[in-house]
């Protein structure tokens, strides 16, 4: 489908990715954005990019300057007892012919701007305040109601509208909905430690017997952000002044770097932000006519993977592959769900079953082995 006019639903890191691979082929790529700014649809704090990532950032030209405004790391986990005691260093893949680090930290912000200025300087457009109303489908076109009371039409929609996808409704007729895992992110800017220069990981109980996990990860030279999962009613909402008291509760008991950050960084007044963990993988094929879903709308996946924004980069990539390949579209978005499915689904099963072995480990799962190995996996080409 040469010069096709594609309409992306959502400004978050897959559908900016998606609209700059897009318009680099020579495609009229327009993405909408339902929040007001760009600094508006920016969520979280931080983001691990692997080598994988990487890869696909370097596809769209964006990776040397993630790195340069990042934190390049040498290894991809160090990990620590509870007490902070250092237990083992965990490399992470190397992908070849590419001198890419094992990770590279970088804040949401930074990479949201990179890849907005990208997209602008290769054609595509971008317009925020706007979401659909309505899709309508003919042979030749969709003609997609707009909130802004216009119709546009235009040959493909995007569904870039991640895990509550309004987009997911004009192609599947029974709902696909996420699943929590149980568990809860809390997540903090602080300063970064000596200790951060690669993600350091520490994992011990809390005072209910419960297994909590920590993680710090290098954005800058001076930044990082912690995480810590916890067992969460996803139904309570607390205060900014609760989520203080209960980060440092869950942190009671650890020493090292974790203790550092409780005794000094917890009460800096920065946001405590928390999210729950939520899995979703569509069933294939994850587009009908003209309408194809992209990322955490065809298949979200936890935090503990580190995979989110790759796998909606890497779709990007792909369904602008398909569409240049000179097969009729239904044939090329058949094949990009064909190309994607099993590697989405790899990196999804992998988190959801993480998280259930925590609640209840079992002998035939290792977390640690088995995240090593589908982060090797992910070395192959997309």
């Amino acid at each position: 489908m040469p010069n096709a006019r594609v309409l992306i639903v959502g400004a978050g890191i897959g559908g900016l990715a998606t609209a700059i691979a897009l318009a680099d082929a020579g495609h009229e790529a327009t993405v909408i954005e339902i929040q007001p700014t760009l600094h508006s649809s920016v969520y979280g704090v931080g983001i691990i990019q692997a080598p994988n990532q990487l890869r696909a950032l370097d596809a769209i030209g964006c990776a040397r300057q993630c790195i340069e405004q990042g934190y390049p790391a040498e290894f991809m986990n160090r990990m620590y007892d509870m007490d902070g005691n250092l237990v083992s260093t965990i490399p992470g893949p190397k992908i070849p012919g590419f001198d890419f680090p094992a990770m590279n930290g970088i804040t949401r912000p930074r990479l949201h701007a990179i890849l907005t200025d990208r997209a602008r300087a290769v054609g595509a457009s971008i317009e925020y305040d706007k979401t659909i109303t309505e899709i309508k489908q003919f042979h030749d076109r969709a003609e997609v109601g707009l909130t802004d009371g216009t119709t546009r039409t235009v040959d493909l929609v995007v569904g870039a509208d991640g895990v509550r996808s309004v987009v997911r409704g004009h192609v599947f007729d029974a709902p696909q909905e996420p699943r929590y895992t149980g568990k809860s992110v809390l997540r903090i800017n602080i300063p970064r430690l000596p200790e951060m220069d690669a993600i350091v990981r520490q994992e011990g109980r809390n005072e209910r017997g419960e297994r909590i996990g920590v993680g710090m990860v290098p954005l800058a030279e001076d930044l990082g952000y912690l995480f810590v999962n916890i067992v969460w009613d996803r139904a309570v909402r607390p205060s900014g002044d609760e989520l203080r008291a209960i980060l440092k509760r869950e942190l009671a008991g650890f020493g090292g770097p974790s203790g550092v950050v409780r005794d000094h960084y917890v009460d800096t007044g920065a946001e405590i932000v928390l999210r729950p963990e939520e899995w979703l993988l569509a069933p294939a094929p994850w587009h009908k006519g003209r309408v194809v879903l992209i990322g955490d709308a065809a298949h979200a996946v936890t935090p503990n993977t580190a995979q989110g924004a790759a796998q909606a980069i890497e779709d990007g990539i792909v369904l602008t592959e398909c569409l240049g390949g000179g097969l009729p579209l239904e044939q090329a978005l058949t094949a990009y769900t064909r190309r994607r499915y099993e590697r989405c689904k790899l990196v999804v099963d992998y988190g959801y079953k993480a998280r259930q072995w925590e609640f209840d480990p079992t002998p035939d799962f290792d977390p640690q082995e088995m995240g090593i190995r589908m982060r090797q996996s992910l070395i192959e080409p997309i």
